[in-house]
């Protein structure tokens, strides 16, 4: 799961819904998208290349700082967790109204270019101060106009008979992309390259950069295909004439600066209503407890990485362990969603929350515990037929892949229905500003996260005696205040939800 970016809905015409039952009604929830036009298409190919670029530069991020520029686990963390991150949400928030004005496919062509002049940045620099200022930083702006206009793309370009599936193959989309990162980490990490370009030798870390910013290469002939002005309407598609002009008159950056300023505006203004209502404190502490599981599902980019080297060995497979999450979440959302539909969000999330919690105190167990586990036919198979592993099988493999498949059941049950929650317990009218709340829970992950070095440092150095159990213990505690905090305050935070009985 990702941050996304929640806009306001306009009222459409209704469209009457597929009546077929069976087998003929089920394909035709699939066959509804024959008729996209291109740019949809285009959208679903821009989202896998994006997000397995971002993929495999947030989990190699770490690992860079550290190993090529010479930061410590607590600065690599704290810069990661407490700037990369941060700043890449606060972008984020700031690009609906610079897509307004320049358009959806400008705003792609940007937000690629300033990731290309980033990444590149990133790949041939060990200068800390010019990597930090000329490609992280850049890069966090380039991701947050890139990423988050994807969602109205996808808006944009189907029609509202298409428009449920549509999302569903985005979200799709976004987790073969993370599997994809997955295997792209691992292999580069292994194939341990040793080439030299006049006189440039890149680590490995860079060579994964090297393989993001092909990535957004490839993206800009992708997005070349995009048609200027080009919508999706129930009679058909639409082109927007006056947009083939956009940017072009001299007034162009004055009307782009009036628009950033009044947005600025209408954000200063929403918040003075939104503290005035009762609801708006209780979905604050809500998104507050929320965010301890997003920081647990963030570490796996910005801390088991560089925990699975230490523990597992260099060439470790932790790509492959983390994409376990993806598979799992691709298959088991949609149908924990479809069978949960009756069940009030706020009690789906505190079921969601205990199960991840559990997961988690997984890795905090003994290892002996698992070792009957690691050399049984199963434990085989994941390691040396999955893992791709040789030799003997570690327990912490066998740990890991529960971990992920018991924390990926919980995030099924919470991840979805948490922006349901927003949007069920928001007064009518103000749907899209109660949504918007719901990048609270990433921040908070992010400035927790940001603590997970000094944990690395304390717990499990990389060098001298480990106590990785006890960092687990940690982190499956912080895990647990979610479901507890929930509950125990349940007569305190939560609100009726619309529809909802109980």
């Amino acid at each position: 799961m990702s941050e996304a970016v929640e806009e306001a809905i306009v009222p459409e015409q209704p469209v009457s819904p597929i009546v077929a039952g069976g087998l003929r009604g089920f394909i035709a929830k699939f066959t509804v998208l024959r008729g996209a036009q291109r740019e949809l298409w285009l959208t679903f190919l821009i989202k896998f290349f994006i997000y397995t670029a971002y993929s495999v530069t947030n989990k190699t991020m770490v690992l860079w700082l550290s190993h090529d520029l010479g930061f410590s686990d607590q600065a690599s963390g704290a810069l990661v967790g407490w700037v990369w991150a941060p700043a890449m949400t606060v972008f984020t928030l700031l690009s609906g109204s610079i897509t307004d004005a320049i358009g959806l496919r400008r705003t792609f062509f940007i937000g690629v270019a300033i990731c290309t002049v980033a990444r590149s940045v990133m790949v041939v620099t060990t200068i800390p101060s010019l990597a930090l200022a000329c490609g992280v930083l850049p890069l966090a702006v380039g991701e947050a106009l890139g990423t988050p206009v994807l969602l109205a793309a996808t808006r944009r370009y189907s029609t509202t008979t298409q428009r449920s599936m549509a999302f569903s193959i985005v979200y799709a989309v976004m987790n073969v992309g993370y599997f994809a990162a997955g295997w792209i980490f691992d292999y580069v990490r292994q194939l341990n390259l040793h080439v030299s370009l006049f006189g440039f030798e890149p680590t490995s870390y860079q060579q994964l950069f090297i393989v993001s910013l092909l990535f957004e290469i490839v993206l800009f002939p992708v997005i070349y295909f995009i048609r200027r002005g080009a919508e999706a309407t129930n009679d058909g598609p639409v082109f927007d004439e006056s947009s083939r002009d956009r940017g072009r008159k001299p007034a162009f950056w004055t009307g782009l600066g009036q628009t950033v300023r009044k947005s600025a505006t209408d954000t200063a203004h929403l918040f003075q209503r939104l503290i005035s209502q009762s609801a708006f404190y209780r979905l604050l502490a809500f998104f507050l407890f929320i965010g301890f599981l997003k920081a647990i599902f963030l570490q796996m980019d910005y801390v088991f990485p560089k925990w699975g080297i230490r523990e597992l060995g260099l060439y470790a497979p932790v790509g492959k362990i983390s994409a376990i999450n993806a598979v799992i979440i691709i298959f088991l959302a949609p149908v924990v969603g479809a069978l949960t539909q009756k069940y009030a969000a706020y009690r789906m999330v505190i079921v969601g929350g205990v199960i991840c919690s559990a997961g988690v105190f997984i890795m905090a167990l003994p290892t002996q515990w698992f070792q009957p586990a690691a050399q049984s036919a199963i434990g085989q198979w994941l390691g040396h037929g999955y893992l791709g592993v040789h030799g003997s099988i570690h327990p912490y493999y066998i740990m890991a892949a529960l971990y992920l498949t018991v924390f990926s059941v919980g995030e099924a049950f919470y991840s979805p229905r948490v922006y349901e929650y927003a949007a069920a317990i928001a007064p009518k009218g103000q749907e899209a500003s109660y949504g918007s709340l719901a990048y609270l829970p990433f921040l908070v992950g992010k400035i927790l996260v940001g603590a997970g070095g000094w944990l690395l440092a304390a717990f499990c150095p990389e060098h001298g005696p480990r106590r990785s159990g006890t960092m687990w213990l940690i982190f499956a505690l912080a895990a647990s205040v979610a479901p507890i905090g929930l509950v125990s305050l349940r007569r305190y935070i939560r609100v009726p939800e619309a529809g909802r009985p109980d």
